[in-house]
């Protein structure tokens, strides 16, 4: 039993060293470091509130509800 835990704690021990070296460069794949994975969300440019269509919110254009 003793024997088990020990050669599991040893190979947990290289998997985490060649995941934080990326061995070979396989953690390279896919990754885009110049630009950000999900675009800056639309606000709106007179109260900056966040806002799906784009253009000014409701709420600044006097629309229901504000």
């Amino acid at each position: 039993m003793l024997k088990i835990v020990t050669l599991f704690l040893i190979f947990m021990a290289v998997l985490a060293m060649f995941g934080k070296l990326r061995w070979l460069g396989l953690g390279k794949i896919g990754r885009n470091k110049d630009k950000s994975p999900l675009p800056k969300p639309r606000t709106c440019p007179t109260c900056g509130r966040m806002n799906l269509r784009g253009g000014e919110c409701r709420i600044c254009r006097g629309g229901p509800n504000g």
